[in-house]
């Protein structure tokens, strides 16, 4: 592998309150995904995101999650797949039509949080996701998690779909990330992350938390925009890699 895109999370303010330093993530990475009012953002911080990607030549994705801000949408909420396909449609609806107002474009589709752990492992809620793409938004793409359900899904109805792999996130056995609430889940060093990412693109490998490996695809790697640790973290990773012979660009133009 020669090529590969950065992307964060990021887009993440609402109101008075502030979320990571979204700015400095943009010097670093070429792919942003921006929340959609959702899990957290709102309005003013979408247009702003969008308008900031575009001053920076980073690729904006949308970045739809649970409605729920007080659980910044890491808490599974029971909707029906009909239920998952309104909230995919009207998410990345809305955050389409403030990229028109900023003079920017959506091009992909990342699910976020635990909307998208149980998109990974549940095949019926990635086809629901997917469908909703599929019939409202069809000129996205899908970055979805590598190795996972929603891969699986968005081929299967035609879609085009990236994989991405975790930067910062620990990973199970079967390929799935492992819980937040499991020590170890989140990778704080910012050389330890390199390390291992390193690692990766020589053997194509991914450790796990239990000591093992497991193969996975990659043509983006997620670098958590509200780790304390985030812009530290995209800095070493972006110079390890490209000292190493890895040039950093989009997946999408």
């Amino acid at each position: 592998m020669t090529h590969i895109d950065l992307n964060a999370d990021l887009g993440e303010s609402f109101g008075p309150w502030a979320m990571g330093s979204d700015a400095e993530m943009m010097d670093v990475i070429t792919s942003a995904n921006i929340a959609c009012g959702g899990h957290a953002g709102d309005h003013k911080t979408m247009v702003q995101s969008l308008q900031m990607a575009k001053e920076k030549s980073v690729v904006a994705g949308a970045h739809p999650g649970f409605e729920d801000k007080e659980g910044f949408g890491r808490r599974r909420i029971p909707l029906t797949s009909r239920e998952i396909e309104y909230l995919i449609a009207a998410q990345v609806g809305t955050i389409k039509g403030l990229a028109e107002f900023a003079g920017n474009k959506i091009t992909y589709v990342k699910v976020h949080g635990a909307l998208s752990n149980w998109a990974a492992k549940d095949i019926d809620v990635s086809r629901a996701i997917t469908r909703s793409i599929r019939a409202a938004h069809s000129d996205c793409a899908i970055l979805a998690v590598s190795g996972t359900q929603i891969e699986i899904a968005a081929r299967e109805i035609g879609l085009d779909v990236y994989s991405e792999i975790f930067a910062d996130r620990a990973y199970d056995d079967d390929g799935n990330l492992v819980a937040r609430s499991i020590e170890g889940a989140v990778l704080e060093s910012a050389e330890i992350a390199a390390d291992r990412l390193i690692r990766f693109f020589e053997t194509g490998k991914m450790p796990t938390i239990n000591g093992g490996e497991i193969a996975l695809d990659a043509h983006s790697i997620c670098i958590h925009g509200d780790n304390a640790h985030a812009v530290a973290m995209a800095k070493e990773i972006h110079s390890r890699l490209t000292s190493n012979g890895i040039v950093i660009a989009p997946f999408m133009k």
